[in-house]
């Protein structure tokens, strides 16, 4: 009954949008889905957490399916907590003690995870209503998102602007570039995209056959509790070593759960500082996903904690279902020294770039 309860109230919140109060004026934000579509390659977006609703491309034959796990409806996404094709920050990833010092000044998050802040807190960038900038279509279509990050929210310190432009273009890739621009204070910034894929189909069942490649050498161990240790590790003579292509189920086994890991890329930067980050191959229905980035570090995640949860169509999403490859910074880089630069201020601007490139073997 209070489960009930909980997602009548937040169905209410979506269809009825959200009041706020900017400027002594107040404005009602609405809650809708965006489609982009270019010939028989298309997704949908939508302002509730700047989410990924479906991918849907064609396999080696031509048929089409949609890739991405999901929801039908917007109020599964409001009382979900998988973060389904969320766009997720201020910070992605864990937190240790849910706090972190800058110069001297202590700030103390939510605690979503434990005594942990996991993606931004319990409502991060993943749980608030974005605004539409702009939507254009032609041959590369695109839509942009912005969010105004206050100062305190989930006890993070400034104000950031925040934008992320989904764009397709015809040669079937989706490129997804998120700006943070901190107005007024220090603060760390770590944006990911969380979508979960399954090449076979989000219905299709687990991704233990997926081919994946990596193209990373190391690894940021964690503890028990999925927080770096601070050591970067070889993924020599590990089951974490994927630079050749291996099946998802190949040593997963000897795992508990499965993967959870950021990975160190050390590929060559391209011309437009992108660097080839992982691919994945479907061999039933050939599908192949390439996945390039600016970021440093990609997050190879598993699926270990679905269970059961009700998807697109009625799907049963079980453990495996899908994996995501979220590029980031490293996790919990606010503690470690030795970590890449995670900490932005007024005057720097934070850059995120993805692409996501789509094939069909024969």
């Amino acid at each position: 009954m209070a489960n009930k309860s909980i997602q009548l109230l937040s169905i209410f919140v979506v269809l009825l949008g959200l009041w706020c109060l900017s400027d002594a004026t107040k404005y009602r934000k609405m809650v809708g889905i965006y489609e982009l579509r270019k010939g028989d390659f298309s997704i949908r977006v939508t302002n509730w957490g700047a989410t990924i609703i479906s991918v849907v491309v064609p396999d080696k034959q031509g048929k089409l399916a949609d890739i991405v796990l999901g929801y039908d409806k917007i109020g599964s996404y409001v009382v979900g907590t998988s973060y389904f094709g969320a766009l997720v920050g201020r910070v992605a990833n864990r937190i240790a003690g849910s706090r972190f010092t800058i110069n001297g000044t202590p700030y103390h998050l939510y605690c979503n995870n434990g005594n942990n802040s996991l993606h931004g807190g319990h409502r991060g960038y993943s749980a608030v209503i974005w605004d539409v900038i702009e939507k254009v279509d032609g041959d590369s279509p695109y839509i942009t998102f912005y969010y105004n990050s206050f100062d305190g929210e989930q006890g993070f310190p400034g104000d950031v602007d925040v934008h992320v432009t989904y764009k397709i273009s015809p040669d079937y890739k989706l490129t997804v570039t998120m700006h943070a621009k901190p107005q007024n204070k220090l603060t760390p910034i770590n944006l990911a995209q969380h979508s979960y894929w399954n090449l076979g189909g989000h219905s299709s069942g687990n991704i233990l056959n997926h081919r994946v490649q990596i193209f990373a050498s190391h690894i940021t161990p964690v503890d028990s509790e999925l927080i770096p240790t601070g050591e970067i590790a070889s993924v020599d003579n590990t089951p974490f070593d994927f630079r050749k292509p291996m099946t998802v189920g190949s040593r997963i086994s000897q795992l508990k759960g499965g993967y959870d890991h950021n990975y160190v890329v050390d590929s060559t930067p391209d011309e437009l500082g992108l660097r080839r980050v992982a691919v994945v191959e479907e061999s039933q229905s050939g599908r192949v996903m390439e996945l390039w980035a600016n970021q440093p570090g990609v997050q190879f995640y598993t699926g270990n904690f679905l269970n059961g949860t009700e998807g697109k169509g009625g799907a049963k999403y079980m453990q495996h279902a899908a994996l995501c490859l979220e590029t980031q910074d490293y996790p919990d880089a606010v503690h470690h020294a030795n970590f890449p630069n995670e900490i932005y201020g007024p005057g720097q601007a934070y850059e995120h770039v993805m692409v996501y490139k789509f094939s069909a073997r024969k």
